[in-house]
């Protein structure tokens, strides 16, 4: 470790640990049967991403996530219970229950939406950052995706507009290995993604993601050129533990492999970075309990939680000026009766 003085390793583990116990409790939500939809993405054993890169943001900054959202947006100041209650499809979620895992979002946070297509949001942080510097406001965006969006063309056009205009933006690529069931080197010849952002005229990184201080250092480098008008990228390398959806057994991965990326747990380094540092392991314990207990109380909460009635199946997806749609109940009555 380098530079440790300056780096907020406590509230680095703190994230890290809330975020890995939130991703535990969703995966009992899902296997519950508990949880909307038929898909759940986790992000454990990409911590350091989140962690290191969320906590480096400012206030008023925002960003886009791909479908591996979860522990992002709870970096950036999300509630666990309405995060919970969303991903169970209950009306008190972010987005009353509409978006579920793969589609939280929350403007009041920053979180300008997740999108399933792979390199969707990235162009949104471009005009975000377009916004930010017509009217001076200071702020940063940022674009969150993993390495099978480094094939995209949107990408490309995305860095190329962001570097001619000087945008406050920051690209930041989740490398983890794998896109779907797809490895990176089988994906593409080269794997220098900092060499291609710097062939736009990005400042650009490529860091280890089992160090969360060093994304950290990193990311607070590049998102400070940004507000000078500097757009910047980083590539953070991590491994993720489980298959790409919760119900994958990714056979495209051998047991060593899968044992050899579990042992680079970035959550497990750094606590040994704090104990190392003076931070006794009762006192850690501690606070892992009291996280779970956190997480605990989200997913109670969530099961517990309303569930929206038919009538709210159109609200918020026409205009507020709009007229008010049918009842649902008048729509399903209306077609039975004409069967």
């Amino acid at each position: 470790m380098s530079e440790t003085s300056n780096t907020p390793y406590p509230d680095l583990y703190r994230t890290m640990r809330r975020i890995r116990s939130f991703e535990e409790r969703v995966g009992e939500l899902f296997v519950r049967g508990e949880s909307a939809g038929s898909m759940l993405h986790l992000s454990i054993g990409e911590e350091g991403a989140a962690a290191g890169v969320g906590l480096a943001m400012r206030d008023g900054d925002s960003f886009t996530t791909h479908h591996r959202g979860h522990g992002i947006f709870l970096a950036r100041g999300a509630d666990p219970n309405r995060m919970m209650a969303e991903i169970a499809g209950k009306d008190s979620g972010y987005c009353a229950g509409k978006g579920g895992s793969m589609h939280i979002a929350d403007m009041t946070l920053g979180h300008l939406g997740a999108n399933a297509i792979v390199g969707g949001g990235i162009p949104t942080v471009v005009g975000a950052g377009l916004s930010y510097k017509i009217r001076k406001t200071g702020a940063v965006s940022v674009a969150f995706f993993g390495d099978g969006a480094m094939q995209q063309g949107i990408l490309y056009e995305s860095m190329n507009m962001a570097a001619l205009w000087d945008l406050p933006v920051l690209f930041c690529c989740v490398n983890n290995q794998y896109g779907m069931g797809t490895r990176i080197d089988q994906a593409t010849r080269s794997t220098d993604f900092a060499a291609r952002a710097k062939a736009f005229g990005l400042e650009a990184m490529m860091v280890d993601g089992d160090d969360v201080g060093d994304v950290h250092r990193a990311a607070s480098d590049l998102l400070e050129l940004a507000r000078g008008g500097k757009p910047g990228f980083l590539s953070v390398s991590c491994y993720r533990f489980f298959g790409h959806a919760r119900m994958d057994k990714s056979p495209y991965r051998s047991a060593d492999e899968e044992d050899t990326g579990r042992k680079r747990d970035p959550l497990a380094r750094t606590r040994q970075t704090l104990i190392e540092a003076g931070t006794d392991e009762d006192t850690l314990d501690s606070l892992d309990g009291d996280i779970a207990k956190e997480m605990d109380a989200a997913i109670d909460f969530a099961v517990a939680a309303a569930r929206p009635d038919a009538n709210a199946l159109f609200r918020h997806v026409f205009h507020a000026d709009s007229p008010a749609p049918e009842p649902q109940a008048n729509r399903l009555d209306r077609i039975f009766a004409n069967e």
